[in-house]
């Protein structure tokens, strides 16, 4: 897969950047970096990649945090990816609960289809990175690539096999 081809590199959050909580990432306190994964964003960006986060995020709906609060969780984060170097430029997310049946929750495209549109690439231009199945489906439904992260090969790794 050269990654030459693409234009934008869309994550998902939860599982590939930060570690996941079963309990959810409800705080910015609680909310940890996966090593190497702020410096793998850096080192995309400084490649010239756009890179955009398409995180489900039902917390909200279910009541454990605020939209504020995620924006503070994503400050954190954020803040944390400028002290090494890298930036993201954007970050969508679907607040609601899986029993809502949105049409922006993954495995649903639409979070990746609103993220290229906004960026004007087309899917072939698109490569989605995940952990879960949901998140390849939602690739799969929007037409792009998709690489999923496991417990044997981590974002970083995967970035900088790419890159190389």
């Amino acid at each position: 897969m050269g990654i030459n081809k693409y234009k934008l590199i869309i994550l998902d959050r939860d599982g590939v950047i930060n570690f996941d909580s079963k309990e959810y990432i409800k705080s910015p306190a609680e909310w940890t970096a996966i090593p190497g994964s702020l410096q793998a964003i850096a080192k995309l960006n400084q490649a010239g990649f756009l890179v955009a986060i398409a995180s489900n995020q039902s917390g909200i709906a279910r009541g454990l945090f605020t939209e504020q609060t995620l924006r503070e969780i994503h400050k954190t984060m954020t803040t944390a990816l400028a002290k090494v170097g890298g930036h993201l430029d954007a970050i969508s997310y679907c607040p609601h609960h899986p029993d809502d049946n949105c049409a922006c929750r993954k495995p649903k495209p639409k979070m990746l289809q609103d993220l290229m549109q906004q960026f004007h690439v087309t899917p072939a231009e698109t490569l989605f990175i995940g952990d879960r199945d949901t998140d390849e489906q939602a690739a799969q439904a929007a037409g792009c690539d998709v690489i999923l992260v496991t417990t044997e090969k981590s974002f970083s790794a995967i970035v900088d096999e790419l890159l190389a």
